[in-house]
């Protein structure tokens, strides 16, 4: 497997209890995407996003629209 990383076998979010963020470093410019509970704000990283194929490659695996997703700072 020389590197590559293993591809998990995800189903829909809960669209009714959550939330798809893109959390963006100010200094740093990192993203990391996941999903934000509307409830109590906790955070779930999932995923680091490097360039716009990661960012394709979260919305399918999750099936989100580019429009469904907030941007924090």
């Amino acid at each position: 497997m020389c590197g590559r990383r293993k591809r998990q076998d995800t189903s829909p979010y809960d669209k009714t209890g959550k939330v798809p963020v893109i959390r963006s470093s100010i200094c740093t410019g990192e993203q990391v995407a996941g999903f934000k509970d509307i409830v109590s704000g906790k955070f779930e990283e999932l995923m680091l996003i490097r360039d716009g194929k990661d960012l394709a490659e979260f919305l399918s695996q999750y099936q989100v629209e580019e429009s469904e997703i907030k941007r924090e700072w």
